[in-house]
């Protein structure tokens, strides 16, 4: 192999490496951004078909919840993003693995619920009822 053909190699090599660091770091500096973003913020993720999302739903619905406390709500079933966001919370700011994350789950400014009943009591505690 010639000398030029070498030195062509090795900068392509080292282009690739270039490349997949700034992709890395974009990525990374994406995944703090959300983070940051949601970090005061109170979020419900749902999954459409989910039989304790419905309860959650309906106790939300009967007592008016989204007209006295501001929150997100984002289904992930249907949507990729909400599903990476739900994800990056759980694992990053609850420690959650993936295998333990599922839905009703809801990050409130720090703390981290799954299931219908915890949600809900959250929600009742918030309003005193």
């Amino acid at each position: 192999m010639s000398k030029n053909l070498k030195t062509i190699i090795s900068l392509v090599i080292l282009a690739i490496i270039v490349v997949i660091v700034v992709m890395i770091s974009v990525t990374k500096e994406g995944e703090n951004e959300l983070l940051r973003n949601a970090e005061n913020k109170i979020i419900y993720f749902y999954g459409e078909g989910c039989p304790h999302c419905a309860n959650v739903e309906q106790f939300l619905e009967e007592n008016n919840i989204e007209e006295k406390i501001q929150f997100e709500k984002k289904e992930i079933y249907s949507s990729k993003e909400n599903a990476n966001l739900l994800l990056l919370i759980a694992k990053e700011k609850c420690k959650l693995s993936e295998n333990e994350i599922g839905v009703p789950f809801l990050w409130d400014k720090g703390t981290c619920l799954m299931g219908d009943r915890p949600i809900i009591d959250n929600f009742k505690e918030k309003l005193k009822i």
